[in-house]
């Protein structure tokens, strides 16, 4: 005797499972739900629990917003490469302007980061929004907070380089 909304949902994680066969191990999966009487889907969230956890207790909060920022948008930045819209690209290339200027930000200023209560929930919120396709807010944070401040120092470095002689 299961509760329905616990059956519709393990319906839900098995229908996402088999959508994506190669990156879920569905196969294995299915071989180790007729081993041991589970479903799919509860062995599945096991894995991704303790993969949670495994990467909690080696990194903490930081490890977690990092791979966050990270994983995402280095996937995306890869497609965008191959493609031949212009448009993601300089959506993508914004957005690593801006995680470099964030993450320089963050380590200069990280003797104040342990004062800033739940921290890392807004890191993570804050690069989620800078990426998310319904957002894609890098470009606003760089239009309104990065090339304010960095391109009066780029007319200043390209003003003061050695112009070439010419013959």
């Amino acid at each position: 005797m299961t509760h329905p909304q616990l059956d519709q949902f393990v319906q839900k994680v098995d229908e996402t499972l088999a959508a994506y066969p190669t990156l879920c191990q569905y196969d294995r999966l299915r071989d180790f739900e007729k081993k041991t009487g589970q479903p799919k889907a509860y062995i599945f969230l096991a894995v991704c629990f303790l993969l949670a956890t495994t990467i909690f207790s080696m990194g903490g909060m930081k490890l977690i917003s990092d791979l966050i920022a990270f994983l995402y948008p280095a996937y995306m930045s890869f497609k965008a490469i191959d493609s031949a819209d212009p448009v993601d690209d300089m959506q993508w290339l914004t957005y690593w302007v801006v995680f470099a200027a964030f993450s320089i930000l963050e380590n200069v200023t990280s003797f104040l980061i342990s004062w800033i209560p739940m921290y890392y929930m807004i890191k993570i919120g804050f690069f989620v929004w800078l990426y998310h396709p319904k957002f894609m807010a890098a470009g606003l944070v760089y239009k309104n907070f990065v090339k304010p401040f960095v391109l009066p120092y780029l007319e200043l470095f390209e003003a003061s380089k050695p112009q070439k002689k010419e013959d």
